[in-house]
């Protein structure tokens, strides 16, 4: 497979990608072959909430089964913060306990994720999908251990060149999410931006897959 699409919501079955796809555990597609699965901090159901765990539980036995995810807190929603970060740090600690990286969603909440990291003393790789922030926050982000992922806001905003830029090489990944462009449109701007190949990159984050997901597909 030529490129990786670290988050998306949208399986397009092509051979040429391995796509990391979304998924809700209430809305389970058994037909997707490689997927993360997770509590998004918009869907959190209290009601239903040692459900939605279980079946979590359940599918981080499957091989293909890449990461949890995408989870995280948001502050511009409803949901108290108390409780979306008791639902984070559950979900932080299966995956510390199964080895698998967490794909995070992050709105307004930078230092609490960064903290919660930290206090949980959290190994397993943490990705920021979607980032759309500035240099020092993507400083102290690197600085604090985590990968950030970049799509969305990389094609529509051009003021985050000079942040794509300033991440170092084996700290990045590239996705779609819920746009309708193509991941090889991403890879051809990042490409761009860092000054390189698409070949180039190609191995650049199949070298960073490798090392985060610690397997050998791409």
């Amino acid at each position: 497979m030529d490129f990786f699409n670290l988050h998306t919501h949208q399986f397009t079955n092509q051979e040429t990608i391995l796509e990391l796809v979304n998924q809700y555990p209430n809305e389970f597609d058994v037909s997707i072959p490689y997927y993360s699965i997770g509590i998004h901090p918009w869907y959190i159901n209290e009601e239903r909430l040692n459900d939605d765990l279980q079946i979590i539980v359940n599918k981080l036995q499957n091989h293909n089964c890449l990461a949890i995810g995408e989870c995280g807190l948001d502050k511009r929603i409803e949901v108290p913060i108390a409780v979306q970060e008791k639902v984070f740090e559950t979900q932080l600690m299966l995956a510390q306990k199964n080895n698998k990286p967490v794909v995070i969603h992050c709105v307004a909440a930078f230092q609490e994720v960064i903290t919660i990291k930290k206090r949980l003393k959290i190994t397993v790789p943490m990705i920021i999908h979607g980032f759309s922030k500035n240099s020092q926050v993507a400083k102290e982000l690197i600085n604090n251990g985590f990968y950030i992922s970049f799509g969305k806001y990389l094609l529509q905003n051009p003021e985050m060149e000079t942040v794509f830029k300033t991440i170092p090489d084996n700290r990045f990944f590239l996705e779609t999410d819920t746009i309708s462009e193509s991941i090889e449109a991403v890879y051809a701007l990042a490409a761009q931006y860092k000054d390189t190949t698409i070949e180039n990159l190609k191995t650049t984050l199949n070298d960073n897959f490798k090392r985060v997901f610690e397997l050998n597909i791409l």
